[in-house]
């Protein structure tokens, strides 16, 4: 595998993507785009709008692009659940001869569910409001199964540790 590597992330919410995210950027220096906070920098009181979103991820895909351009491994801390999104930052990282590998949070439901309508994951998170369950279904019910082509990583976000992630990535190798 590359020395430079674009991750992306898929899961239900709350299922532990910035939390494998923030381990990654620890375990291998990458730099952590992390959405929601950039959001919540960018809005203050976000809305989440089409237009809103276009702004943001316009944004960050050209900031992913400039650091890859750089040289440098990015963590793109979002939920790239539908295959064309990924297919978009993939090529990205394969202009600047990157790999791009796509960690799975296969995190149980329930579990993920828990964690997304609690009031910690709202604070953790920056946001404005507390997920709620009809949000968590809707953002649940559009998750694309990644490609043959698509080299992923899956790990049970119910469990996570520093050794399980940096497991995970030393079997990419």
């Amino acid at each position: 595998m590359p020395a430079q590597t674009l991750y992306l992330f898929m899961g239900y919410p709350g299922a532990g993507k910035t939390t494998v995210a923030r381990t990654i950027a620890d375990l291998t220096g990458a730099v952590h785009l992390w959405a929601d906070q950039e959001r919540h920098a960018r809005f203050g009181h976000a809305t989440h709008t089409p237009e809103e979103s276009a702004e943001l991820y316009a944004y960050l895909n050209g900031l992913t692009d400039q650091l890859l351009g750089e040289g440098k491994s990015v963590i793109f801390d979002t939920n790239f659940n539908f295959r064309a999104d990924r297919a978009a930052l993939a090529a990205i990282a394969t202009r600047h001869g990157a790999a791009t590998v796509v960690i799975r949070l296969t995190t149980p439901k329930d579990v993920a569910r828990l964690r997304a309508l609690d009031t910690a994951h709202h604070t953790q998170n920056g946001y404005d409001e507390v997920m709620s369950p009809e949000q968590f279904e809707r953002l649940s019910d559009h998750l694309e199964e990644p490609g043959p082509d698509e080299r992923v990583i899956e790990l049970d976000g119910s469990n996570l540790s520093e050794e399980a992630v940096g497991q995970a990535l030393a079997n990419l190798a």
